[in-house]
């Protein structure tokens, strides 16, 4: 698969930077070829009336140009861009890169097909130590002003200026400790002008540079920057993963920032119009107060629900009790998104001091199960055709429901419980870093991959594990999202469990597990268990009968099955095949209770040693060919005559 953009010489397009705001909107969902899928749903909520910040779209062709010129921005792309946010400094009445009042703006990916969490994204865009000035006087809230500062220079000297960000996490981590705090909102105004200084000096000594003051300067490196993210390592490795086609490139959202960061009226949260792991008919989805989406997503911190059904018995406020208008907004909102795009939707949003704003809809990743139940009730509701359906069904993902679930009866000894991100169960060695997992995946071992969060750079790891385990984040955390895109078994947000990845264990209820030790994990309830759990076959609901008899419905091809046994044959049949495409008769006789003759008669010296072996394997395969043509009922069968290859029945010296 081709991984990269090719480079060839591209004509310049006449329009390239999309606006959208509530009184001009260039763009609709129909054109994520060229928003993107970012781009494209921004426009389209913004046409819809919904309250969407305002901002613009560099389209998918300026990354094609990005990289013909050698990972350079053309010049071309600047106007256009600067003619945008004089447009949105007019909208809000603040200017880019102002001592006063300065505009900041939010720069994001946004590919035609969704790729949650693989590329950049850099937030506060335009602080600098003279804006952070302004900010904190046009808003009155010096604490905010000075958390977005140390925010937006953790982001940029990340993705814009390729430092280490362990280096300044630890600074943070560092300073928490020695002040005795527990949550990065505990740092007062006085701890993070600190903060900055002291990531300041860490950029100048890890990059030979100064932090970028110049707000147009942080913007240019910003748009490259998200250009480049569309083939750094783990983007590649999902776009293979979900055979997403490296030519299409990505766009660049250009936003003006909402805060969800300046104070208990404030707050930020991720949400699905459905529940994406059951696919039951309920709104769902988690929040932070006094916090940024990123807060959310990477799980930094363990969030709260939104809904107050879903806070019960977990000793959490829901948004739907903290700010009760803002929730009965972001209801009907999301409503309105459902019934519009006629698919469950994956929201983001925003309240910035009890004002609710939407930041992104798209169609939300699900589990094979949810899909299923989705699409079945989707139809009833009205909303799709049969045959729409069928469309959005991966085939692949249906794999997912016919892995083992762990046996309710088997003996268990509890190590913990989070929350259940991705279902299914599974057991395996236990790995702390994402190459481990990759490593011993080769030796074909079956891992666990063990981790405090993942992040994007975690992707090939996650691809290598049976199962993920994080000890921060929610169910719309990166590990949630991406492990339910891929049909992998996570709990998230196991809070119990103590992790020392210096020295590679594990800490909880007085166990004390290394690397290497088996845990399993059951997605479906957030539990993680001691050693490896029993599992038993899988069981199909009604929602998977459902939908395979629609496929029968519309269906021109006939599917039959290889079989070599009577129990192969019967499950072919539970699974709706129409006979039996080849049996190959040699493998009727690898069994223990078989093999021997099988042995016989090719070692026999002479006719009478070879049938008399014959007549120990005859009244088998008699037994064997009765059962089969028995459980196809009058189907097809095809068989293949006996053609043993001697490698396969000699016995080994």
């Amino acid at each position: 698969m081709q991984t990269q953009i090719e480079s060839k010489v591209t004509a310049v397009p006449e329009k390239f930077v999309y606006f959208f705001s509530a009184e001009e909107t260039d763009g609709n969902a129909k054109m994520k070829s060229i928003l993107g899928g970012k781009g494209a749903n921004l426009a389209e909520m913004t046409s819809l009336g919904l309250p969407v910040p305002p901002g613009f779209t560099i389209s998918t062709e300026v990354c094609t140009h990005y990289y013909e010129q050698g990972g350079k921005l053309p010049d071309w792309v600047k106007p256009q861009a600067e003619k945008a946010i004089h447009k949105i400094e007019k909208l809000t009445g603040k200017k880019f890169g102002d001592a006063k009042n300065p505009l900041l703006v939010s720069v994001r990916s946004g590919a035609r097909s969704s790729m949650p969490g693989m590329m950049d994204t850099i937030l506060n865009l335009g602080l600098s130590d003279l804006t952070v000035e302004g900010l904190a006087s046009s808003t009155g809230n010096d604490r905010f002003a000075w958390d977005s500062y140390r925010r937006f220079i953790q982001m940029y000297s990340d993705v814009v200026l390729g430092m280490n960000s362990s280096m300044l996490e630890v600074t943070l981590e560092d300073l928490k400790d020695e002040r005795g705090y527990r949550l990065d909102t505990e740092l007062t105004v006085a701890d993070l002008k600190v903060l900055v200084k002291k990531f300041k000096d860490l950029v100048r000594q890890s990059t030979g540079q100064m932090f970028p003051n110049d707000a147009y300067e942080q913007l240019w490196g910003a748009v490259s920057a998200v250009f480049r993210s569309w083939n750094t390592p783990r983007a590649i490795t999902y776009r293979e993963l979900h055979d997403i086609p490296a030519s299409w490139g990505t766009a660049v959202n250009v936003q003006s920032m909402v805060f969800g960061n300046m104070g208990d009226d404030s707050a930020t949260g991720v949400a699905f119009t459905r529940d994406p792991s059951t696919g039951d008919k309920k709104f769902y989805g988690e929040f932070l107060i006094n916090a940024q989406g990123e807060d959310v997503v990477a799980g930094i911190r363990t969030p709260q629900p939104v809904t107050k059904l879903a806070a019960e018995g977990t000793g959490l406020q829901s948004l739907e009790e903290a700010m009760p208008a803002a929730f009965a907004e972001l209801t009907k909102i999301y409503q309105k998104l459902e019934k519009h795009y006629r698919d469950m939707q994956d929201i983001e949003f925003t309240i910035e001091r009890n004002k609710l704003w939407m930041l992104q809809t798209r169609n939300g990743k699900r589990t094979a199960r949810a899909a299923l139940k989705i699409a079945t009730e989707m139809i009833q509701e009205g909303l799709i055709t049969e045959e729409e359906a069928l469309l959005r069904l991966d085939p692949a993902s249906l794999d997912q429901l016919l892995h083992p679930t762990l046996d309710p009866k088997a003996q268990k000894t509890v190590l913990a419980k989070g929350l259940p991100a991705s279902p299914g169960g599974v057991g395996g060695q236990i790995v702390f870093t994402p190459e481990e997992a990759v490593e011993w995946k080769e030796l074909g071992k079956k891992v666990i991959l063990v981790r405090i969060e993942t992040s994007p750079e975690d992707i090939a790891g996650m691809v290598a594990a049976q199962g993920i385990l994080t000890t921060r984040g929610g169910m719309t955390s990166h590990a949630a999202v991406v492990a339910r895109g891929m049909g992998k078994c996570c709990v998230a947000g196991c809070g119990e469990i103590d992790i020392d990845p210096r020295n590679e264990t594990m800490k909880v209820k007085g166990y004390v597990l290394k690397k290497g030790d088996v845990i399993t994990l059951d997605g479906s309830t957030g539990e993680v268990f001691l050693g490896e759990v029993k599992t038993l076959a899988p069981t199909l609901d009604a929602s998977f009968e459902a939908v395979m008899k629609m496929a029968d419905k519309y269906r021109r091809l006939k599917v039959r099955t290889n079989a070599d046994t009577p129990k192969d044959a019967t499950t072919a049949r539970n699974f709706g095949a129409e006979g039996i495409g080849l049996c190959r008769t040699e493998h009727m006789f690898f069994g223990a209770d078989r093999i021997d003759a099988v042995r016989e008669m090719i070692l026999a010296e002479n006719k009478v040693e070879r049938e008399a072996a014959l007549a120990k394997l005859l009244p088998m395969q008699r037994s064997d060919f009765y059962e089969l043509f028995k459980i196809m009922k009058g189907y097809p069968v095809t068989i293949r005559l006996l053609d043993p290859p001697l490698h396969e029945f000699l016995p080994h010296t």
